[in-house]
């Protein structure tokens, strides 16, 4: 029997986004990894120290007899992997359990204006040279083809359930509730006022999902707030009210917008960083620019057709190397 990995990056995560993304990246690992032995280690705390990767233990045997070792997703890679608290807490020292991994989705966060040469040597001894690697957008391939690595843009594994029979099925028209998220990372509380007041205008029913650990708080710096109610931050609680409840999501948070697309609900992804807007680039998500939060209102208000340009022959691609 096949022994595999699949390395977390949701345990640990401040984030629930990471938590979408893990349960996607497993619904589509379900026919690769099915007739193996699987187990699973996080990336946001270390896997091992480095004198327990130089000995021969169990784990360190299982790692290197490892025949798939998959990463899920997220905003993995950075310039520069020597700056703390990384998605990925991973360095030289303890990085064997890593060695020949495959990206399943991988974004990345640019935190430095060029990669430096430790960051290269750790990502050449890590990832595979051998299969191709799933990347979530084009900046994140052109990263690593420009380190002679084979990566293809597939799009976040979130977003490949979204074909266009299935948009088919996502409503055009406004409906009488939504629900909405903040960034407690990145914040403006001028637009995010104006994003609150705008969905309070709107909908009758206005619903706040806790995606990161700190965005309650930022919720509760803001005025015109007593009428909202919130959701708890575990995803079956936000997973319950998009399958009972007529709604919309409108938020800075992309992952709990694909989440709603999951669920066929009528999304608006207000963009704050370069996440959305490298995914928009390619994937036709509609979305609008924290920038431009004053013309929300009209967005809302205006029927809209979805239609995610995913691009399958890719995924199959990808998919097709574990056969």
């Amino acid at each position: 029997m096949n022994k595999n990995v699949l390395f977390d990056t949701s345990s640990g995560s401040l984030n629930m986004g990471d938590f979408i993304i893990v349960r996607s990246v497993e619904n589509e690992l379900n026919n690769i990894l099915n007739n193996g032995f699987l187990v699973k280690f996080p990336t946001h705390t270390p896997v091992c120290h480095f004198y327990q990767c130089v000995k021969r233990n169990g784990a360190i045997k299982y790692f290197d007899k490892a025949k798939y070792k998959f990463i899920a997703g997220t905003n993995l890679l950075n310039y520069n992997m020597l700056l703390p608290w990384n998605n990925w807490n991973i360095n030289i020292f303890n990085k064997r359990p890593y060695v020949n991994s495959i990206l399943v989705g991988a974004g990345m966060n640019p935190n430095s204006k060029h990669i430096n040469l430790y960051t290269k040597f750790l990502f050449k001894h890590v990832l595979s040279k051998d299969y191709i690697h799933s990347c979530r957008d084009q900046r994140t391939t052109d990263f690593l083809t420009n380190l002679g690595f084979k990566a293809i843009n597939t799009g976040c594994a979130t977003m490949w359930c979204l074909t266009d029979s299935f948009c088919k099925n996502i409503p055009i028209h406004k409906a009488s509730s939504v629900v909405f998220t903040l960034t407690d990372y990145d914040k403006d509380n001028d637009k995010d006022q104006k994003l609150i007041n705008t969905l309070i205008k709107n909908y009758e029913n206005v619903y706040f999902w806790i995606q990161g650990s700190n965005d309650y708080d930022y919720l509760k710096s803001f005025n015109n707030i007593n009428n909202i109610n919130i959701i708890s931050s575990q995803l079956d609680y936000y997973d319950k009210i998009l399958n009972e409840t007529e709604i919309d999501y409108v938020g800075t948070r992309l992952h709990a917008g694909i989440f709603a697309l999951q669920h066929k609900k009528r999304t608006i992804i207000i963009a704050v960083d370069n996440r959305t807007k490298d995914i928009k680039q390619s994937y036709n998500i509609i979305s609008l620019d924290r920038d431009e939060i004053e013309k929300l209102d009209e967005l809302i208000n205006t029927d809209f057709e979805t239609n995610i340009h995913i691009n399958f022959d890719l995924i199959n691609q990808w998919k097709m190397q574990f056969k």
